[in-house]
């Protein structure tokens, strides 16, 4: 069978484009990744799986992975230039504290008990400190990607384990240049030393300067040609170029991408460019994740079983461990500090360039390089099946409070998500109708403080994805987002509209800004928070100062429809179009001031086009 697909490979690449193996890596995900996501086994694995079919320990379709693991490495990159498009600079200077304390404490921790174990295995010390920091580096990919199905990125969890992966990814670059200096008998200058990390600084200046005062008005230029295939370009462009800039330096192109999705995370193309990525790098990222299958050799597994075994062993319970007793001495709970473990637990993909560059400097052979390759890559495949494990170990999670109900099983028509002072007015119409509404807070005293009115609320948390499974959201005919905060709500917007694309979804937005953000998302239907109030308190304003009710009534209107007409041209423009629809008293005061107004009036110029 793998001969005569072989053969036909080979005819085929004789007469054009062998499209033999990328139909095979298409219908290999098409067909084990549902299959493994219906088996709770999650998509992760269903990579995996079908890349060990297909690789040289399967029926051998793909002789050689590394170059597919070459390629797939973009969806790594991509992968964290999105994640750097949702971390605003201030958001990531909040996390500072994680990042430089936490991900500092838990590598350095786990780097010096690995490369004690390694030790412990019959390594030489160099060796086993190359082995150990390696495994210490974990998968950025399997992590995000299993923190991003279960809508875990934004929680306070997973923003830890995010910190922790960007300090990881930092320091990727001074571990190169450790096993730089320990490679055998090779002086470096410290010319050249201080040449390399001059390089290294200036790339990241001219990153910055490139996205301060450059990027931005970059794609305005692009946008304004009208041509969705150029925005695309223009996004890729500068997510590989970031990348190929930090690569040349010496620095990690996945730090490269995050950097650059970092200082566009503030422009107002932010969530057209996340949206032009996205299926790069959901297509990158799953190939990334084949070519891990494929390069799994059960040959050398096989023959170095028990090295290896007790490898995967040692270095995952002792990793785990660690992870476990620095989060619970940094006053996380028991179940968070487990679930930390266990999905961190294992090596990554830059351990492969760890080891590589190990292999060029003459510390480590190609055979300990293959042994220790199959070690990092036995604990990435071992990874899904841990977390199933822990699931259905550890207990469920015991209700809140006393009286206060998970959300678990909601049927509603209705699904409101938030249960506040907005909510509460909210609820009214729908109740008065007769509608079955099921209703969701993070809040217990809110909820406890709702019992006694006679409403029914469920403890959960809107902006994770299991809980809008169990709340009812992909059953409900439509769904309220009326949490207060600006971010959470957008949170839920984004996986509403991603995981059920079907359902109507109504949202409270913050302010003018934030509901240009949902209309972006593609929300049915948004009001910002105090604009209806703040119509009313107007309109008795005039009735106090001598309007009657058909004026008010028209006045009233009128705001409705300029406000309308500038959202829309908010929405195409930015946010400083549509300026000439607001009402001002810029004309009263030049008036005052002797000064001749240059800016008529838009109600002056309704009026006059009235009269004609």
């Amino acid at each position: 069978m793998a001969g005569e697909l072989a053969g036909h490979a080979g005819d085929a690449a004789n007469h054009g484009i062998d499209l033999i193996p990328i139909v095979a890596l298409l219908a290999a995900a098409a067909i084990a990744v549902p299959i493994f996501k219906r088996l709770g086994l999650g998509s992760v694995l269903g990579y995996l799986a079908a890349g060990l079919l297909l690789g040289p320990s399967g029926i051998a379709l793909i002789a050689d992975p590394s170059s597919v693991l070459a390629a797939s490495e973009l969806g790594v990159v991509l992968f964290l230039f999105i994640i750097g498009l949702e971390m605003e600079p201030s958001k990531l200077w909040a996390l500072r504290k994680q990042i430089f304390g936490l991900g500092v404490i838990q590598v350095g921790l786990c780097g010096a008990l690995l490369t004690g174990v390694g030790i412990l295995l019959g390594f030489a010390p160099v060796v086993a400190f190359v082995f150990g920091m390696g495994f210490v580096l974990t998968s950025t990919a399997i992590v995000m990607q299993i923190l991003g199905e279960r809508g875990e990125l934004n929680s306070p969890s997973g923003q830890k384990m995010v910190s922790v992966l960007l300090l990881e990814d930092l320091a990727i670059v001074p571990l190169l240049g450790v096993v730089a200096l320990l490679a055998p008998h090779e002086e470096i200058s410290l010319t050249t030393r201080l040449i390399s990390v001059g390089v290294a600084v200036g790339a990241i200046v001219l990153l910055i300067f490139l996205g301060r005062r450059i990027m931005n008005p970059f794609f305005g230029i692009l946008s304004r040609a009208k041509v969705r295939e150029v925005m695309t370009a223009g996004a890729l462009l500068v997510v590989l170029g970031a990348g190929l800039l930090f690569q040349l330096s010496g620095l990690s192109m996945a730090m490269g991408a995050f950097m650059a999705g970092v200082l566009l995370s503030t422009s107002t193309f932010r969530h057209q460019l996340e949206a032009d990525v996205e299926p790069f790098r959901g297509l990158l990222l799953g190939l990334f994740f084949l070519a891990v299958g494929m390069s799994l050799d059960l040959g050398i597994v096989g023959e170095n079983w028990q090295i290896i075994a007790l490898s995967v062993v040692a270095y995952m319970l002792v990793k785990a461990v660690a992870i476990y007793v620095i989060a619970r001495v940094l006053k996380s709970d028991h179940a968070e500090a487990l679930e930390r473990a266990v999905l961190m637990g294992q090596g990554g993909e830059f351990a492969f360039v760890l080891y590589t560059t190990a292999v060029t400097a003459g510390i480590i052979d190609g055979p300990t390089n293959a042994i220790f390759t199959a070690t990092v890559i036995v604990s990435m495949v071992l990874t899904p099946f841990a977390i199933i494990a822990m699931q259905k170990l550890m207990p469920k999670r015991v209700q809140p409070l006393d009286g206060v109900e998970l959300a678990d099983g909601l049927n509603g028509s209705v699904l409101m998500i938030g249960f506040g002072r907005f909510g509460q007015i909210a609820s009214q119409s729908l109740l008065g109708k007769g509608h079955k509404v099921s209703i969701i807070d993070n809040d217990v005293e809110m909820i406890q403080a709702a019992q006694p009115f006679g409403f029914k609320i469920y403890y959960g948390d809107g902006t994770r994805l299991d809980v809008l499974h169990a709340a009812g959201a992909g059953n409900a005919d439509l769904v309220l987002v009326c949490v207060n905060k600006k971010g959470d709500a957008t949170k839920i917007a984004q996986l509403l509209r991603h995981e059920f694309p079907l359902v109507k979804v109504m949202v409270r937005s913050y302010d003018r800004g934030h509901a240009i953000e949902l209309r972006e998302i593609g929300v049915d239907f948004e009001l910002r928070e105090t604009f209806e109030s703040a119509l009313q308190f107007g309109a008795h304003a005039i009735r106090v100062m001598g309007a009657d009710e058909i004026e008010i009534e028209e006045m009233i209107e009128g705001v409705r429809v300029r406000d309308r007409a500038r959202f829309e041209a908010q929405v195409l423009g930015g946010v400083t179009a549509g300026t000439g629809l607001l009402l001002s008293n810029a004309e009263d005061q030049a008036r005052e001031s002797g000064i001749a107004p240059t800016v008529k009036l838009v109600a002056a110029e309704e009026k006059e086009e009235r009269a004609n």
